[in-house]
Formats: C-alpha cells, sequence, structure tokens
C-alpha cells in the first residue's frame, strides 16, 4: 500500500468512525438511589430511548440531540419537589456526561392514592388567578380528607394558560399553596406560536416543567403525560396528533408495564369525541378538536386497564371505548373562560377525582364549593323552552353505566329520557353577551340531560341517581304547577 492510499484509508476509517459516533450518540450515565443504596428496574429516559437501571441502580444510556434525561419515578419512592414540580428530570449539559438521581421513600403505601385532574384554567390576567385561588383551596380541603389514608397528588390536562407565558411565575406562585405535587400535560394555549416548528412550540413550557412527556408510577398504577398539541408553524393553528417520536417512546415505556395494569394517559386534547370511530372529516374543527391518529395510542393501551383524561373541550364527558378503555374529558377549571361557574354544558368549575386502590379506580367530579355529594342540577317545569312541561336534569359526569330514575310522590316512575339538549342555566348566562369575556362563548347541546313530565300538580319528585359504583344521588323538588 503506497503512502497515498494509506492516507486515503486512515483518512476514510476516521470519517467512519465518526460518522458511527455521532449516530450512536453522547452516552450518559448515572446512578439512582434511596438513602445511598442503588434502586434496581427504574426506567431512565431521554424523551426518545429508554433503559433500565441495574442491580447496583447504575445506568448507561446513548443520547442525541436531547434536551433532559428522567426517570420514571418507582412506585414507592418520591422526587423532590419545587412549587409543587416534581424534580424526576435534568437538563442535559454539554460539558456533562453523569446524571444521578436520589430518591426518598414515600412514608404512605401508595398502593392506595387519590389524583385530582384538573383541566382548562387559562389564566389571562390577575383577576382570573385571584378567582383560581378559591379552586386551589377547594383541592386543599378534599385533600385533607384523604391525606390520613392516602397518597394524594394532582395531575393537569393543559392549557394552564390562555396564550399568556408571562403569567407562568404568576401561576407558580399561585399554585404554590396545594400540599402535594402537580404532574402537568402541555394544552395548545401553553404552547409558543412564534416558533418555527413544532419542536420549538413547548420549549417555554418546558423550562417551568420539565419535559412534555413522561411517566411515574404510583402503587400498582403507571401514569403517562403525554404532548397531543401539534403546532403546524402558522399563527395559532395546531391539530391533535402524536408524533412517531412520543410514539416510540410511549411503546417503549409500556414495553416495561406488565399486561393488564392500570394505565393512566394525561393529555389535552382528546383521543376521540364520540364513543365510536366515524368517518374522519379533514377540517379546522375536525384536527383540532381530537387526535388524528387516536387509533396508534389506543392500540398501545390495549394490554392494560386504561384511562385516558383529557380536557380541551370545556365540557364534562365520560366515552367508553371497551371493557379495558375509557376516556374522561374533564370539563373546565375555568368554566366559561372566568365569564361563569359553568362550563358550556352546564357542569360546574371543578375537577376529577380518582380514587385508585390496588388495580380498581372510583372517580367522581368535585364541583368547586360544593360537597362531593353535588354530582346533579334540577331544574323544575318552565325551564326549558323545548320542553316547557318536562323536569330537567343535569348529570355531568354520567356515562352509560349509571341510572337516571325518578319517583313521583312516592311511585318509582323509571329512568329519566336522555336527552341532547343545552343546558337552561348556560342559556340564560350566554343571553347576557356583556357579562362575558369573549362574545362567541355559547352553550353547547349535552347528551348528560335527562327529562321527566310529572303527571299531577303539586307533585313531590325525587331525583334518584345512581353512578356505576353504586353510590346514590338524591334531590327533591315540589312540582307547583305544570
Amino acid at each position: 500500500m503506497d503512502k497515498i492510499t494509506k492516507k486515503i484509508f486512515f483518512f476514510s476509517f476516521w470519517i467512519f468512525v465518526g460518522i458511527a459516533l455521532v449516530a450512536q450518540g453522547k452516552e450518559i450515565k448515572g446512578r439512582v438511589t434511596c438513602n445511598g443504596k442503588g434502586i434496581s428496574q427504574v426506567t431512565i429516559t431521554d424523551g426518545t430511548h429508554c433503559t433500565r437501571t441495574n442491580a447496583k441502580g447504575e445506568y448507561k444510556l446513548s443520547s442525541m440531540d436531547a434536551s433532559y434525561v428522567y426517570i420514571s419515578t418507582p412506585s414507592g419512592y418520591l422526587t423532590d419537589v419545587e412549587n409543587t414540580v416534581p424534580l424526576f428530570y435534568q437538563r442535559i449539559e454539554s460539558d456533562r456526561t453523569s446524571y444521578d438521581f436520589e430518591l426518598k421513600k414515600n412514608s404512605k403505601d401508595d398502593v392506595r392514592h387519590v389524583f385530582f385532574a384538573q383541566a382548562d384554567v387559562q389564566l389571562i390576567d390577575q383577576e382570573s388567578i385571584e378567582s383560581y385561588k378559591k379552586i386551589l383551596n377547594d383541592c386543599n380541603d378534599l385533600a385533607k380528607e384523604y391525606n390520613s389514608s392516602y397518597d394524594v397528588f394532582s395531575v393537569d390536562c393543559g392549557d394552564i394558560l390562555g396564550d399568556a407565558p408571562a403569567l407562568y411565575p404568576s401561576y407558580i406562585k399561585a399554585v404554590s399553596i396545594l400540599d402535594f405535587p402537580v404532574y402537568r400535560a402541555i394544552g395548545n394555549h401553553d404552547m409558543n406560536y412564534n416558533g418555527r416548528s413544532h419542536e420549538t412550540s413547548y420549549k417555554t413550557f418546558e423550562k417551568h416543567f420539565g419535559p412534555a412527556w413522561y411517566s411515574f408510577n404510583k402503587g400498582k398504577a403507571h401514569y403517562v403525560i403525554l404532548n397531543d398539541n401539534f403546532f403546524i408553524g402558522r399563527e395559532y393553528f395546531y391539530m391533535g396528533y402524536l408524533d412517531e417520536r412520543a410514539l416510540s417512546w410511549l411503546e417503549q415505556d409500556l414495553s416495561y408495564v406488565s399486561e393488564g395494569t392500570p394505565v393512566f394517559v394525561i393529555m389535552h386534547i382528546p383521543s376521540q369525541l364520540q364513543e365510536n370511530k366515524v368517518s374522519f372529516q379533514y377540517t379546522y374543527n375536525g384536527i383540532a378538536g381530537q387526535m388524528t391518529n387516536a387509533s396508534a395510542l389506543h392500540e398501545l393501551l390495549k394490554p392494560y386497564k386504561a384511562h385516558i383524561i383529557s380536557g380541551h373541550m370545556h365540557y364534562n364527558q365520560n366515552l367508553v371505548y371497551s371493557s379495558g378503555l375509557m376516556e374522561h374529558i374533564t370539563g373546565a377549571v375555568c368554566g366559561a373562560w372566568w365569564s361563569g361557574n359553568l362550563c358550556l354544558d352546564g357542569t360546574p368549575q371543578g375537577y376529577g377525582v380518582y380514587e385508585v386502590n390496588g388495580d380498581s379506580v372510583q372517580w367522581y367530579f368535585k364541583s368547586s364549593g360544593f360537597p362531593k355529594e353535588h354530582q346533579m342540577r334540577v331544574y323544575a317545569p318552565g325551564s326549558s323552552k323545548e320542553y316547557p312541561k318536562d323536569i330537567l336534569v343535569n348529570v355531568w359526569n354520567w356515562d352509560k353505566n349509571w341510572k337516571v330514575e325518578w319517583v313521583e310522590n312516592g311511585q318509582n316512575m323509571g329512568q329519566m329520557l336522555q336527552s341532547t339538549d343545552k343546558d337552561p342555566e348556560v342559556v340564560a348566562l350566554c343571553k347576557s353577551k356583556m357579562k362575558l369575556k369573549y362574545d362567541w362563548i355559547s352553550a353547547i347541546p349535552t347528551n348528560h340531560l335527562f327529562r321527566a313530565t310529572p303527571s299531577k300538580e303539586d307533585s313531590d319528585i325525587e331525583i334518584r341517581v345512581t353512578d356505576r359504583f353504586g353510590h346514590i344521588y338524591s334531590e327533591i323538588i315540589k312540582v307547583k304547577s305544570l
């Protein structure tokens, strides 16, 4: 081999090695410990690749073009928390390769835990922040009822802000009154709209709360936070979509989760808006109100007892896709964008509450400022123009396994008739456009309204609602006249 050939060979060899090293990425490593002792089988990720710790709590991960390295906090352990933000992540630095995580034992048995699910706080100014504090106090009061026997935390389904990133510090200060951690998903109104691509849209959110998709564990349950808001690069336009990077990460994350495990997926835009898949229509409302590739997510969740918890729609709805998959579209904390204490479907301002014990879960909707038994609103005859002779009942957390019955003068009249209509109180609220922050706010039809026609004047009517768990809620009204 002559000198020139040798030079070409060695030059080509080192180019090949350089390309291989770049393709392999930067190796990062570290250890996950509690009181100095390594914790095995902890999932570590950079948001693209996943690995697990060995028996000594050690890990190695090849990472390329990632911003964070973070853990899927294992059951029985806690991370530090700063202003309600769980510190399960570390930012990757160019001159650093080692990232250790020190956890602490949970003082409570998290097999029994409860979490609150908020959606669409949509803070727009200081006035809305002051209003939000009342709901935060309601959360703290409810948490005190659980603290003795449950591990308590909260999740947020996004739209913390209403296109007002300057309010992040004020929001963090306000929410810091909570006595428990909050795991947050990003909403479309939390994104940066002035970047050149989707990948730049969640950078401000991550600066305050860490990675936009991640997971953690409590007891026998696995929790996943996703970003399904896909910014399409023009002004305020977005769609509901999970990109391949997120889906591939989720597939790896779930590969460590045993079949049959309860899995809770927290995200902003609902995967679907109906229980049965309907023909897809390519319109802005069609792609911005639900995930265009929901079937991919549903497929990944098939082996589990899965619940998707979402928001975005400013109404409350429970969808049963199969025996192993439900979606809970959660009513907005802000109600009608802080113009009234009701959502567009009549759901009160509030949040979902999920009680998990082992692999079983029960849930209810907590109306802020009301006892947990407040699960319906009853309207006397004359409240509805469409059905002036009927009693109307709005049961906002209803699903098809509930019963809504009525009793007239002691006689059980059976189940009330389900009716898709508008809540009378929301209709009245939206008539006064001067009181609304936005003139486009209007009541929407909902399928959790029920009606019945009393047979007599001066009847005593009892509305008796039984949820899917057998809890009975009752309210009595006096019908004065027809």
